[in-house]
């Protein structure tokens, strides 16, 4: 919609722009199953009544000025217009409901846009399958901030009044040296190199350097492919005990592990003895920027001088896996996986690729920093993100909660993954260029085995 801009009128982040720009155009999917059946009605009157029915962002159309720059414009919200209500199955030869939804999900994240004549946001209610499908373009703020919008609309199960736990803040902290230290500069040194190390390659990898292709490679185009969904699903305890086997290892580490060993084990079923020990695999990662790790407090978000403010407030790391063949320790993937993230921890390649996206849209314009995002995109093999969820049980709209996952639309890659962990639960929507990957249940079997193996391995290496 191209309209004069008005003073009432707020311009986009660079970041929101990037993501309205049409080889970058990406909508979030987040999908949760309920246990009862969905109440419409009720429904809506509680998206009316939460945040997202009141959020500026969620009652604002996207407009155009006279010279081609986006504005969120104010409009009267009607929610009949966002809450598409499925009443059939929608896949009728398939009677998993959670097989059906993902076929629903992956058909929205090709060929489905969402409308900009309406604020850029839709609900599915599928009461054939008790799931809800919210669909939210990735403009209008980043995982963090809508998934703390969802949390703000629910209630604990135990506790039908109050608001889901949150991940509990850290108090206490590390003892720090004189900054003139032998350890504070070498650590400033450490610093230094890794940052300017890794900046680097992020810039070669978005212009020209380019992984070398396998099974699992994307490309240009290929977010136009027709896509599968597939469900990786994991137990936090299972993962917490691998974490015992390598002091000072986190979720994130076994993730990378986990995804390290899984695509080795999926490339030796596709092609067997066709890739050399040690092939690069990079993936693309979400980095939060906020002070404040995990979902943030919604009040907190909505102000414009906090440093958890609402919008697209994320850097991106690239991440390396590499392919060896099976037989390995299942170990030995964590490890090395560990080792690359604490560099990456050690550097500030999160914040400078947040800020060269900035400083490029500023000089080159939106158009060619979309067409770098698409390069890096092209250049690179996966796109992963991990998300922390509620703690304990939820409640929307009265209805309890089952399960929760996020997806999004299709980019060049051809695998994207998605982890959310939920009341002791974590699961991996896996959306893949069925094309290219025809059999993502398989793949989401590898990371699943993955863990188990690594599992087994962290409990004998515990007892030693």
């Amino acid at each position: 919609m191209a309209c004069p801009g008005t003073f009432s009128d707020e311009p986009l982040s660079p970041a929101g722009r990037l993501f309205l720009q049409r080889k970058t155009d990406v909508v979030i999917h987040c999908i949760a199953r309920t246990k009862n059946p969905i109440d419409v009605d009720g429904a809506k009157a509680t998206i009316m009544s939460s945040p997202m029915g009141q959020h500026p962002r969620f009652c604002s159309l996207l407009v155009r000025d006279d010279n081609g720059f986006e504005h969120w414009r104010k409009t009267r919200l009607d929610v009949d217009r966002h809450v598409i209500v499925v009443k059939n199955r929608v896949n009728e030869d398939e009677e998993d409901d959670e097989v059906a939804v993902n076929l629903y999900a992956a058909d929205l994240s090709v060929s489905s846009p969402l409308s900009t004549d309406k604020p850029l946001w839709e609900v599915h209610l599928l009461t054939a399958h008790k799931h809800v499908v919210f669909r939210i373009h990735h403009s209008l703020g980043d995982g963090i901030s809508l998934m703390s919008m969802l949390m703000a609309s629910c209630r604990k199960v135990s506790d039908p009044d109050a608001l889901p736990m949150m991940v509990p803040e850290k108090t206490t902290e590390k003892k720090r040296d004189s900054p003139w230290s032998f350890g504070s500069m070498w650590g400033f040194l450490k610093m230094a190199w890794l940052t300017f190390v890794f900046v680097l390659e992020f810039l070669l990898r978005s212009l020209f350097v380019s992984d070398r292709k396998t099974a699992v490679s994307g490309g240009d185009g290929v977010e136009l492919w027709p896509s599968k969904l597939a469900t990786a699903k994991f137990l936090l305890d299972d993962m917490k005990e691998v974490k015992k086997a390598i002091p000072d290892t986190t979720i994130n580490d076994v993730l990378f592990g986990i995804v390290s060993c899984g695509l080795s084990r999926y490339l030796d079923h596709r092609t067997p003895n066709a890739l050399h020990e040690g092939l690069r695999m990079t993936g693309v990662a979400m980095v939060n920027l906020r002070a404040k790790p995990g979902l943030q407090e919604i009040s907190k978000l909505m102000k414009d001088n906090s440093e958890t403010r609402w919008g697209n407030r994320f850097g991106v790391i690239l991440l390396p896996v590499f392919y060896h063949k099976s037989g390995n320790d299942p170990l030995e993937y964590l490890k090395r996986a560990k080792v690359m993230v604490d560099r990456k921890k050690q550097s500030l390649e999160a914040y400078f690729s947040y800020r060269i996206g900035d400083l490029i849209v500023s000089l080159l314009g939106i158009k060619y920093a979309s067409l770098i995002n698409y390069r890096l995109l092209c250049n690179t093999t996966f796109t992963i993100s991990n998300l922390i969820g509620p703690l304990e049980d939820i409640t929307l709209s009265g209805n309890p909660i089952s399960s929760i996952k996020v997806s999004t639309s299709s980019l060049p890659q051809a695998l994207t993954m998605h982890m959310v962990s939920y009341a002791g639960k974590a699961e991996m929507q896996i959306l893949v260029a069925k094309d290219i990957i025809p059999d993502p249940e398989f793949l989401a079997k590898c990371f699943e085995d993955a863990l188990l193996e690594m599992k087994v391995a962290a409990m004998e290496a515990n007892k030693a």
